[in-house]
């Protein structure tokens, strides 16, 4: 077979960044693609399921196997910088596409947090970022995939091409993005029906990406704001300028957790935003401060390259800092990844902070993707019974995020951890279209089994 195998698989190919855990009886590194197809042929003969493992930062146990093999693409490196696209091999990391991509003075647009990402991760989710409120998510951005079929083929399906069966139309909920499930539609191309699968209906190989130019000038600072409410009519009153690429949020309680590593964070301050925008619009963006009340002598500003990443670093260790608080106590990652339509942001806001201040208060953060009206509430559990709370507000949150005409799942999907919120999201008959897909794909139920439907 063209392919390493093992039967002591190395514990970082059986868990994720949330903390979860399962167990596999053997793994496999194909050298190539026909290595790739031989373990999925193999599985489909002998109907042993197939679970694939992406770089580990994951937070919803997709990549963790419940049994069966596991197979890593981490030999699928092939990295080619174009004109306008790159194409990438499914184990080629966000930063090294980062990387490759700078001399060329491109820069990949959808730009999900966690840069060690790996590109085959990131389309099997439908990632986003920072930067996905002015560029959208990774769907947006595929030019091309090849995919490695249960059936035994590989096929390159391009920006354009249908498919090939009928399916009905999915609800699509009120938000910017989402990522929850089989986006369905009749005569849609197979590319959108694979980004967002997580892994249960074909290997993604490598794929062709959109490549943009970098912006000859950009403004960008952490801006900090006396309180919330000062925050929250920043962000409505920003929200609708064309340059404005990145408006992050994070509440007090986050600033209070950052204080460990950036202790220059102004006691004073109530909520901050994070800001990128195109353009040196310098004067524009001293008057829109000034309007917003904003703390501006206290906030931090870019005037390099080196200040841009310090701030995404800034950005980037609010979620490391909340795995490194919470997996150590052996309690699992809990955070959501709902999103509402904009105009319900700020009601979701208050019903968040509410609830968590009656079961939690002093135990949460808020922080994330404001513009697009989806943060990440993560929960700070440090006993059982604060684990189990958090366990229960986890839904709760996931049930009025859908009556808001919102999302279960905007950009992490859904896993194994979250495959009861799909029932919350979808009617009985949209979970059966999806499943029907999944049959004709993979009619043994054997890749990815666990992934969004009970095993």
């Amino acid at each position: 077979m063209r392919a390493d195998s093992s039967e002591n698989i190395p514990p970082q190919y059986l868990t994720d960044a949330s903390g979860y855990t399962g167990t596999g009886e053997r793994l496999f590194v194909p050298r190539d693609e026909a290595g790739a197809v031989e373990v999925l042929n193999a599985a489909r003969e002998t109907k042993m399921p197939v679970t694939l493992a992406g770089a580990g930062s994951g937070l919803t146990g997709a990549r963790v196997p419940h049994g069966g093999w596991v197979l890593s693409l981490e030999r699928f490196r092939r990295l080619e910088i174009g004109d306008g696209y790159a194409r990438a091999g499914a184990a080629v990391t966000l930063l090294e596409l980062r990387e490759a991509a700078r001399p060329t003075r491109q820069f990949y647009a959808p730009d999900p947090t966690e840069i060690t990402a790996s590109v085959g991760g990131t389309i099997a989710t439908n990632a986003s970022g920072s930067r996905s409120f002015k560029y959208g998510s990774t769907r947006r951005h595929v030019r091309a995939l090849r995919v490695a079929l249960m059936d035994g083929r590989v096929v390159e399906y391009r920006r354009g091409d249908k498919i090939d069966f009928a399916v009905p139309p999915i609800p699509v909920p009120a938000t910017t993005k989402y990522t929850a499930g089989y986006r369905l539609e009749p005569g849609m191309e197979w590319m959108d029906l694979f980004c967002g699968s997580e892994g249960t209906l074909g290997v993604i190989l490598e794929a062709e990406l959109a490549l943009l130019p970098i912006p000859a000038s950009l403004f960008a600072g952490v801006i900090f704001f006396p309180s919330d409410e000062h925050a929250l009519d920043a962000v409505d009153a920003w929200r609708g300028i064309a340059e404005l690429r990145m408006i992050e949020y994070g509440d007090r309680n986050s600033l209070d957790l950052l204080l460990e590593r950036y202790p220059e964070i102004p006691a004073h301050a109530g909520a901050a935003l994070l800001i990128e925008a195109e353009g040196d619009d310098v004067e524009g963006w001293d008057q829109r401060l000034a309007s917003a009340g904003a703390l501006i002598e206290a906030s931090w500003f870019a005037t390099t390259a080196k200040d841009r990443e310090r701030f995404r670093e800034f950005r980037h260790a609010l979620p490391e800092m909340v795995i490194a608080k919470v997996v150590p106590g052996g309690f699992l990652k809990m955070g959501t990844d709902y999103a509402v339509p904009i105009d319900r942001n700020r009601e979701m806001l208050a019903y968040y902070r509410r609830r968590l201040e009656a079961e939690l208060a002093g135990r949460y953060v808020i922080y994330g993707h404001i513009g697009d009206a989806h943060v990440h509430v993560n929960m700070l559990p440090t006993s059982a019974a604060e684990s189990a709370a958090a366990s229960q507000l986890l839904i709760e949150f996931a049930r009025q995020a859908v009556a808001l005409g919102g999302t279960v799942s905007a950009e992490h999907g859904l896993g194994k951890r979250k495959v009861e919120l799909l029932a919350l999201q979808y009617a009985p008959e949209h979970i059966q279209a999806m499943r029907e897909v999944k049959a004709r794909l993979d009619p043994y139920w054997l890749l990815g089994r666990g992934t969004l439907f009970a095993a």
